[in-house]
């Protein structure tokens, strides 16, 4: 079980959400709308899936890390690197 699973539901519906984001985006280049229009929703659809990605990560540090740390070993060692290399990830993002 994930991290992530007993929001599911929930997260599936927020990306869903962002996919018509992208598809109202792709609609606005093929209609020629004004540029700072464009960009004013890519911004909305960025911080819409970064919003996703930062509940997704807490999750993994409640469940997964968490989980990892209280067995200990060096499993535990590993899954705070992959958190830590994720949230490297998304602060370059």
């Amino acid at each position: 079980m994930q991290g992530y699973t007993h929001d599911k539901d929930r997260h599936i519906k927020r990306l869903h959400r962002v996919e018509g984001q992208i598809r109202g985006l792709a609609r606005m280049i093929e209609n020629d709308e004004y540029c700072i229009d464009v960009l004013t929703q890519v911004s909305a659809a960025t911080k819409a899936l970064r919003s996703v990605s930062l509940e997704l990560l807490d999750e993994h540090l409640k469940h997964c890390v968490a989980q990892a740390v209280s067995e200990g070993g060096t499993d535990a060692d590993e899954k705070v690197k992959e958190a830590s290399d994720a949230i490297a990830r998304l602060v370059r993002s």
